[in-house]
């Protein structure tokens, strides 16, 4: 099969699908060049409230496809200018698509979720995975620097003591460990990650967005959107329909949209 993103949108959730069963879901330069536009879209679409990222089988993402990277990424224009594409820029451009996606997102992880897939990972905002999942941060093995803003966004997850110990090491660790370092949020039993995940996910596509959006901003450290956020709960119904639906004991029916 070929390397691909698969994506389908169903009652408020996006699913992306990373797809190169040959190499556990490696990502290929293609993939990495398709996601933002992929992400862009799927933001844009009001039919979204929620987006999931998952692997195809039983692997979540094996990192970069080296052998793509070595290849196309370096042609001339790659990266939208006349010089050659450095692989790590794609893989950052990605993972700050998806940091930067305006909806809650969260990455189902089963198997290997190593390299690239974790920065994809880490860059969503929550992150379950199955037992048996296998995690790590791998540049040290190849010697490559790791990009700051890659670093800091897994040092705030994490902390700084595993975050060193991850990028100096490159050593996988279990999802237990993972778990308890704070990479995770939930770890499920084998066989549940797809009930709980769509569980969960219909719990977020029923809150409030405006809620969501602007926790989302301050939760990140934006610091200079307080006033914004302000007029927009001002402006919105969301407030009023939430204390009317508590009090009628109903579910609520929130009409803000980004």
């Amino acid at each position: 099969m070929d390397a691909t993103l698969r994506h389908t949108v169903a009652d408020g959730v996006a699913t992306i699908v990373i797809s190169h069963p040959a190499k556990r879901n490696a990502m290929t330069a293609a993939m990495w060049r398709a996601l933002p536009e992929l992400l862009g879209g799927l933001a844009d679409d009001p039919a979204v409230r929620v987006l999931v990222l998952t692997g195809a089988g039983a692997t979540f993402c094996a990192g970069a496809d080296i052998s793509s990277l070595t290849g196309d990424a370096a042609e001339p224009g790659a990266a939208g200018d006349a010089g050659a594409a450095d692989p790590r820029d794609l893989a950052v451009a990605a993972e700050e698509a998806l940091a930067a996606f305006p909806k809650p997102t969260l990455a189902a992880i089963r198997g290997f979720c190593v390299g690239g897939g974790s920065q994809l990972a880490a860059a969503c905002d929550l992150r379950f995975a199955e037992e048996g999942a296998s995690f790590g941060v791998t540049p040290a093995k190849l010697g490559i620097v790791y990009r700051a803003s890659s670093t800091r966004r897994l040092a705030s997850l994490v902390g700084p003591a595993w975050a060193k110990y991850l990028l100096f090491s490159a050593e996988l660790i279990g999802a237990e460990t993972a778990l308890r370092a704070g990479f995770l949020n939930e770890l499920l039993p084998a066989g549940q990650l797809d009930k709980r995940v769509a569980e969960f996910t219909r719990i977020l596509a029923s809150r409030s967005q405006l809620t969501q959006a602007s926790a989302k901003e301050f939760a990140d450290g934006r610091t200079d959107r307080d006033a914004y956020w302000e007029d927009q709960a001002a402006g919105s119904e969301d407030t009023a329909e939430g204390v009317a639906a508590f009090l009628e004991r109903r579910a609520p029916g929130f009409t803000w949209a980004p």
